[in-house]
């Protein structure tokens, strides 16, 4: 590209201009036009925005590009002041003079780059300053090209190069995000859902997860089972938002929990520490849990439950579904946990089932909105399931099946559930 160059007359400043490519000549084959005309054939259009302060430079950008197949859109602008509006979610390509009057070298490809993270970036130099083209690519610009040693075919290709590797740099990206994000999902739903500890307990488990519609992360749902001692002791539990960060002060309180059981804290003060953590590791002063806890020592068949702003625990019995009318106490995290206050106790004799569950299913409407299923539909629900003679061991997925159904589509929020059993349900 020539500073010099005479030809059509080019667009005025900051106006949008397009061109069409023409026919090409015969050319001999194996030679670089046949390689150019294959490229560009398949292309489609590319906008552009040129930023020059050159009008010669720029007439000629748009004269050489009209006598190419590669359809584009030019909008010329002299300054990066003047380039900056149309920066704003531009996916085409820029192609920059790195010297303009407010701003020049790596400087002002940096700002560009700032401004205009989707775009690809062609850089002109002059013959002079071919190591600032080098340079220019290593700080992020998808190529580069002389002023003076550039003609249509080689500015439609550099374009059209530039901007599919710039796609393709995005896509890289996004699978190596979503790699990531998998990656951390792996690792989150460890942290949540466990392996029970449950080998000398007289209470054998089922548990289950499903994540809500369009998540990408697991959120704050988790549970988990742990015999101590000759007490089975259960916890299932949901924390207030969906997110990385909720899902990750649900791993802290799992496993923190657990930690509590395994060390022997008396169970009345269990709630108690496990208060301190949450607040203690909550990114916001706002977030809190909802949760259930339940203990059973071994022989008996009396359960103690602890409900802390959490759906009720159902019992299954002889294929009757009652929900254990427990005493609410608020959520952890809001106020202060009751070390006084005496758990519920509910009969659970060998052959019943508890089954825990989180809000994801009782907030599901009921055939569709405004209503809501609420713990009274759901045990409804669950009667339905169990009189369609669905096992208790696939229960938990019919249920969220029915929900579903009910709902009129995927669960907004996620839901898991713990199955207990104690012995072999009659």
């Amino acid at each position: 590209m020539s500073v010099n160059g005479q030809g059509a007359a080019g667009a005025a400043p900051g106006v949008s201009a397009a061109h069409n490519g023409g026919s090409h000549r015969p050319v001999s084959p194996g030679g670089d036009d046949v390689l150019n005309k294959r490229v560009e054939a398949t292309v489609e259009s590319v906008d552009v925005l040129l930023v020059e302060d050159d009008p010669g430079d720029a007439m000629l950008a748009e004269e050489l590009l009209t006598d190419t197949v590669l359809t584009t859109r030019i909008t010329w602008v002299e300054t990066l002041t003047d380039a900056r509006p149309k920066l704003r979610n531009f996916r085409g390509c820029v192609l920059l003079d790195l010297n303009l009057p407010d701003a020049h070298g790596l400087d002002l490809l940096r700002q560009i780059l700032d401004a205009a993270p989707s775009a690809a970036v062609v850089v002109l130099t002059g013959l002079d300053d071919e190591h600032e083209g080098l340079a220019a690519v290593a700080a992020g610009a998808q190529d580069y090209l002389v002023k003076g040693q550039v003609d249509g075919s080689l500015l439609a290709r550099s374009l059209r190069y530039s901007v599919e590797r710039k796609r393709a740099d995005e896509n890289v990206r996004k699978l190596r995000e979503a790699r990531m994000r998998a990656r951390e999902n792996m690792r989150l739903e460890r942290g949540l859902l466990p392996q029970v500890l449950l080998e000398r307990s007289p209470l054998s488990h089922r548990a289950y997860y499903r994540p809500g519609r369009k998540r990408a992360l697991v959120g704050g749902d988790f549970y988990d089972a742990v015999e101590k001692d000759g007490t089975t002791h259960v916890i299932i539990g949901d924390v207030s938002g969906h997110g990385p960060d909720e899902a990750a002060l649900g791993v802290s309180l799992r496993i923190a929990w657990r930690a509590l059981i395994m060390g022997g804290v008396a169970e009345h003060e269990v709630l108690f520490h496990l208060e301190d953590i949450l607040v203690s590791e909550r990114a916001q002063e706002e977030m809190y849990a909802t949760l259930c806890m339940s203990s059973m020592d071994t022989g008996a068949d009396r359960m103690r439950v602890r409900v802390l702003g959490h759906p009720p625990p159902m019992i299954l019995r002889n294929g009757v579904v009652e929900e254990i009318p427990a005493s609410p106490q608020p959520p952890l995290g809001v106020f202060p946990v009751e070390t006084e206050a005496e758990p519920d106790v509910f009969s659970l004799p060998e052959g019943s089932s508890v089954l825990f569950y989180t809000d994801g299913l009782v907030d599901a409407y009921d055939d569709g909105p405004p209503e809501r299923l609420e713990v009274g539909g759901l045990r409804n629900l669950v009667a339905r399931v169990l009189d369609q003679g669905v096992s208790l061991n696939h229960l938990p997925e019919y249920v969220v099946d029915e929900a579903e159904r009910s709902n009129g589509g995927p669960l907004q929020d996620d839901v898991a559930m713990l199955l207990v059993k104690h012995g072999d349900p009659q």
